[in-house]
């Protein structure tokens, strides 16, 4: 239980960090890659881990809801790295529902939860997500928006899972005479 207590303080102070780097809001939506195996000390995609995945998911919950913001949950490459998300973030954001069903062989310990605990989870294949947090190196950067920015954090791991993050911004297009803000 420890454990899971310490994994949650290490994620809550890396959330900090990405709140303090990108105001989120529910106007924005965060993805979210965790391996859970990394989180307890295994090689990616070979030890799944239902507590790890139900602390983090907890955690992140939390943060949903005190700031707004949309989670996308990823899966792992055997599902060519599709998201959960909730059918209303879904549809407000124009996204096209796929037909998977995350297990743990298949979609990772983590999307799986949020498959089972989203209150209407659906599958979508892509997202362009204003910030993301990666836990276990599992590779988010295919769904963030266009230029991604790191978020650098006191806490470089949740368990034994490396962990970064990033915000997006907008393009700065136009060249020597362009003015930005």
């Amino acid at each position: 239980m420890q454990e899971q207590k310490n994994w949650q303080t290490s994620l809550r102070t890396c959330l900090e960090a990405l709140r303090k780097a990108a105001p989120l809001d529910q106007r924005h939506l965060l993805v979210v890659g965790a391996s859970t195996s990394e989180v307890v000390g295994k090689k990616i995609g070979t030890t799944g881990s239902a507590d790890a995945a139900a602390a983090l998911f907890e955690e992140l919950q939390v943060f949903s809801k005190e700031t707004g913001v949309s989670l996308a949950f990823q899966g792992c490459e055997h599902i060519n790295r599709a998201l959960v998300i909730d059918r209303k973030t879904a549809e407000k954001k124009g996204l096209a529902e796929v037909s998977v069903i995350p297990h743990g062989k298949a979609g990772g310990a983590m999307v799986t939860h949020a498959y089972h605990h989203l209150e209407d989870p659906v599958i979508v294949e892509h997202v362009q997500a204003d910030a993301g947090i990666d836990i276990g190196d599992t590779f988010i950067g295919m769904h963030l928006k266009h230029v991604a920015v790191p978020v650098r954090c006191e806490v470089t791991s949740i368990g034994e899972a490396h962990v970064t993050m990033a915000r997006t911004r907008p393009k700065l297009i136009g060249g020597e005479r362009a003015t930005y803000s």
